[in-house]
C-alpha cells in the first residue's frame, strides 16, 4: 500500500498568493513532488488590447498586475511614446517616478503582509497593511483612485499634482520611517522569522540566472541588476539610491533585499520631491478617436516591484496595437524555480517559501 498523499495547496489557501493551485505528492510531511496549476483567473488582456484605441487600453493593462498597476501603465506608455515618438516632459517624468516608487512601496508591504501572515506574525500582517492604505490615500489624492489609478499616460501624467500633495507625502514618509523600525523590531529580527528562512530555499546566482530571475530573487544572490540603474526611465538617471543585495540566495535573504528596497524608496521619493521641476505635467497628443501610430516597434523594460517588466509592442499604421506581449518576472518564479525549491521540504514550509518569491499570479495568468 503506497503511503504518498496528493495534497491541493489553493486556490483558496490563504499562503497561496493568489487564484493559482500547488498540487504536492507528500510522504509523511516531506515534499516530493510538485505540480503548479494556473488558468483559474480566465484573463487575456493582451488579446484585448489589440480590439481597443490606445488609450482604452490602460484600464487592461492596469490589472496584469493587481498588486502593482502603476508599472504596466509606465510599460504601456513608454511603447506608445516610443511607436508615436511622443516626448515627455521632466515634471511628468519625476511625478511618474514618484508614483512608482509609492507603487513599489505598495508592493513590498503586500508582501509583508503575505510572508508575515505566513508564519503567523499576524501583527505585522496588520501594520503592512495600515501603511500599505495611508499610501493608497495619497494615490486617491492624485488621481481619484485607490487600486487602479489610469494615472500615467502616453505624454506624461494625467494631471498635475494636487496642492498639498507633497506635505502630505513628506509626512507619511516620517510615520513610514517609524514603521519601518517597528518592523525590523518585531519581524526582521525576531529568532523565529530569523530560523524560519536562513538557509531555506536556496537559489545560486548561476541558477537564477539559467531560469530567467530578476529583481530581489536575482539581487538576492549577489547581482546587483536592476532596470532604473542599467537602463534608467523616468527620473532614476538624476537620482542617488543604492542597489540592495546579498548573497546567500535563500527566503531570508530575499526578505531582507525587499526590507532594504522599502528604505531606498523613501530616500527616492524625497529626492524626487526636493528636486521636482516646474513646468508641464503632460504633452498633448492626437484625438484618441483619430490617432494613427504608423508601422514601428519597440521593446520597452522598468524594473517593477517584482523585478524586470518588459513590453514588446508592434503598430501597423491603424489606431490601434496590432500586437503587444508583457514580459513579467513573476512567470519564472512561480512555474520553473517554485516547483524545484518545494522538493524536499514541509508543508509549513510552502506558504512563506512562496511569498519569499514574490510571486503576482495575474501577472503569469494574463
Amino acid at each position: 500500500m503506497s503511503n504518498k498523499l496528493s495534497l491541493f495547496f489553493g486556490p483558496q489557501h490563504a499562503g497561496v498568493s493568489g487564484n493559482f493551485n500547488i498540487t504536492v505528492t507528500l510522504t509523511g510531511e516531506t515534499i516530493e513532488d510538485v505540480r503548479i496549476h494556473l488558468g483559474f483567473l480566465h484573463r487575456g488582456f493582451e488579446k484585448m488590447l489589440e480590439n481597443v484605441g490606445f488609450l482604452q487600453g490602460f484600464p487592461f493593462v492596469c490589472r496584469i498586475n493587481v498588486m502593482d498597476p502603476d508599472h504596466n501603465e509606465q510599460i504601456y506608455a513608454m511603447a506608445i511614446e516610443e511607436l508615436a515618438g511622443i516626448e515627455v516632459p521632466p515634471r511628468a517624468h519625476y511625478i511618474r517616478t514618484l508614483v512608482l516608487e509609492m507603487a513599489r512601496l505598495s508592493s513590498h508591504l503586500l508582501w509583508l503582509n503575505g510572508m508575515a501572515g505566513a508564519m503567523g506574525f499576524y501583527t505585522i500582517n496588520h501594520w503592512a497593511m495600515l501603511a500599505r492604505d495611508e499610501i493608497l490615500d495619497l494615490f486617491s489624492m492624485i488621481s481619484g483612485a485607490r487600486v487602479y489609478h489610469i494615472y500615467i499616460l502616453p505624454g506624461g501624467v494625467r494631471r498635475d499634482l494636487p496642492d498639498g500633495f507633497a506635505e502630505k507625502m513628506r509626512a507619511f514618509l516620517v510615520d513610514f520611517e517609524n514603521t519601518l523600525h517597528d518592523f525590523d523590531v518585531a519581524f526582521f529580527n525576531n529568532r523565529v522569522f530569523r530560523k524560519r528562512t536562513d538557509g531555506v530555499a536556496v537559489i545560486t546566482q548561476e541558477e537564477a540566472l539559467r531560469d530567467g530571475m530578476t529583481g530581489a530573487n536575482l539581487r538576492a544572490t549577489g547581482l546587483a541588476c536592476d532596470v532604473r540603474r542599467d537602463e534608467p526611465y523616468a527620473a532614476y538617471a538624476d537620482l542617488d539610491f543604492e542597489i540592495p543585495t546579498r548573497t546567500e540566495g535563500d527566503s531570508y535573504a530575499r526578505s531582507m533585499v525587499l526590507r532594504e528596497e522599502m528604505h531606498q524608496s523613501v530616500h527616492i521619493i524625497r529626492q524626487v520631491l526636493d528636486k521636482m521641476p516646474g513646468g508641464l505635467a503632460w504633452n498633448r497628443t492626437p484625438n484618441p478617436f483619430k490617432w494613427n501610430i504608423p508601422r514601428n516597434e519597440a521593446y520597452v523594460r522598468v524594473e517593477s516591484g517584482r523585478g524586470e517588466l518588459g513590453g514588446y509592442a508592434v503598430t501597423d499604421g491603424s489606431n490601434r496595437i496590432r500586437r503587444i506581449n508583457y514580459r513579467g518576472p513573476s512567470l519564472p518564479h512561480g512555474l520553473v524555480v517554485l516547483p524545484r525549491l518545494l522538493r524536499g521540504m514541509t508543508v509549513p514550509d510552502i506558504a512563506h517559501v512562496v511569498s519569499s518569491l514574490n510571486i503576482s499570479v495575474p501577472e503569469i495568468d494574463r
